[in-house]
């Protein structure tokens, strides 16, 4: 489950640079830049709940052991 997690925020990441490369900052918010923005938070919305989901998991684990 760790490595699928890691993987999958990788692959947010990796998105966020995709689609930092197809915005148009002499026109932001029309076309293809609209797409990118909309791309780019669905991406860090992503990464930040898989980030915790993970803490979850570890703060599980703690309390399991007790």
């Amino acid at each position: 489950m760790k490595i699928f997690i890691n993987i999958l925020v990788f692959l947010a990441v990796a998105l966020i640079i995709f689609n930092i490369t197809m915005l148009d900052f002499k026109d932001p918010f029309h076309g293809d830049s609209a797409v990118a923005f909309i791309g780019i938070a669905a991406s860090f919305c992503a990464v930040l709940i898989l980030l915790i989901f993970k803490m979850s998991k570890k703060i599980e684990e703690k309390t399991n052991d007790k």
